[in-house]
């Protein structure tokens, strides 16, 4: 199908070493297009010392492709090849950028592996996946098998995704944050040029189907190694080494701890959802439907009670796994002073190990221009909004980047 390109999107590759504990200077990225047939485009960029490349323009398709289920092709593919001396090669194929959107590449280098290639699977609302098998919102649980043992959903540090359907013992298993799951899961399933709100809808869909896999053990329960699995007939989409997009990302760094639930229960609901045009679901949510309500006005819990009835509310779960300490419930800001603001002190100055472009600070518990400084290059280099205040995102995206820091130093 050819595609019309008049607008263009944006492009950044991050490149790590294993883990986002280490970011790999120096490395040669190299961005081509697979439908020049006569390898004209060709684009070299050299990473910085935070292991970023500079942000590109990428020609992309018109916007309104991705508006609507009868548009084109909403996106254009473009393929990636990273080198760093020291590592193995990795390609990745179908990278897609999406106009007026900053599209973020993450890759992760591994000296001890061999050659890697990534192909990238189509969102699911362009491409053919197979439909969900209905299961109940709310799921039996039987706590004498003694696989339940919460008496309340958590955040878990990781997520452990099947790459395939539950029965096949053959697919690998993959260990991903779980935030960095909800990330990926929302850029497969939705696109980012949606409205904010219809946004926010799918990812608490998604985040609630998703604690409802972990609170049950619904596949450990069954004998299985795994959390859930990115088959889309029982779970969600899933694609190792997705691209990730900035709109969406922040927004999954906002609410990962809030969930769908009902009165009377402590489960986060199964919400389970489909596209809502070539599937037709009337008791879930509607993908495309939960846009269209969106461009009406529609608030983010509007869409939600539209599909799932009046009485669900959202509900945060107090516990995060593997972060040193809680976010205190205020932001962290220019005259704030206490333990608080030393923990964040002391995690800039570990992580600044790492990411030298951030500067060492005073630990004093003061938060002065110098601390604000620090927080805003930390959110420059990990794509969060730069407004220097440790708010929410901000408290576990710097907790995440030490908890890495930390646990490498360990290992060495």
């Amino acid at each position: 199908m050819e595609i019309m390109q008049n607008d263009t999107g944006t492009l950044q590759v991050c490149v790590f070493n294993i883990s986002v504990a280490v970011p790999v200077q120096n490395a040669t990225v190299i961005i081509t297009d697979p439908e020049d047939e006569n390898n004209n485009f060709r684009i070299e960029l050299t990473t910085d010392n935070s292991g970023r490349t500079e942000t590109i323009s990428l020609p992309a398709p018109p916007v309104a492709n991705s508006l609507t289920p009868e548009g084109n092709q909403p996106f254009k593919e473009y393929n990636i090849t990273v080198t760093s001396e020291g590592f193995e090669t990795i390609n990745i194929y179908g990278v897609q950028v999406f106009p007026d959107m900053l599209a973020i590449q993450n890759v992760y280098l591994n000296p001890r592996e061999q050659k890697e290639t990534i192909e990238i699977d189509y969102p699911t609302l362009w491409g053919d996946f197979p439909e969900k098998i209905p299961e109940d919102e709310e799921k039996d649980i039987k706590e004498e098998t003694g696989f339940v043992v919460l008496d309340y959903p958590v955040i878990p540090e990781f997520v452990v995704v099947h790459d395939g359907d539950p029965n096949d013992s053959s697919a690998p298993n993959y260990y991903v944050r779980f935030t960095d799951y909800i990330k990926n899961v929302a850029c497969c399933e939705i696109y980012s040029t949606w409205p904010d709100a219809a946004i926010r809808a799918n990812v608490l869909c998604i985040i609630s189907f998703t604690l409802n896999r972990v609170f049950t053990e619904w596949y450990r329960s069954r004998g299985k190694n795994f959390t859930i699995t990115s088959s889309t007939r029982y779970d969600q989409a899933f694609s190792y080494g997705r691209t990730i997009y900035e709109e969406i990302s922040i927004i999954v760094d906002e609410m990962f701890n809030t969930y769908i639930t009902r009165p009377g229960i402590r489960q986060p609901l199964f919400t389970q959802y489909c596209d809502g045009s070539r599937v037709y679901c009337p008791e879930w949510l509607s993908q495309w439907g939960s846009k269209e309500l969106a461009d009406q006005g529609y608030t983010t819990i509007q869409i939600l009670r539209n599909y799932y009835g009046n009485n669900i509310y959202l509900e945060q779960a107090e516990n995060v796994v593997g972060v040193p300490s809680s976010f205190p419930g205020e932001n962290l800001t220019i005259g704030s002073q206490g333990n608080a603001v030393r923990t964040i002190q002391e995690q800039l100055n570990s992580i600044s190990n790492r990411y030298t472009a951030i500067n060492k600070l005073a630990v004093d518990g003061v938060y002065g221009e110098n601390t604000a400084e620090a927080v805003r290059e930390f959110q420059n280099i990990f794509n969060m909004p730069q407004s220097g205040i440790v708010d929410f995102p901000t408290w576990y995206e710097i907790s995440r980047v030490y908890v890495s820091i930390e646990r490498l130093a360990e290992l060495v």
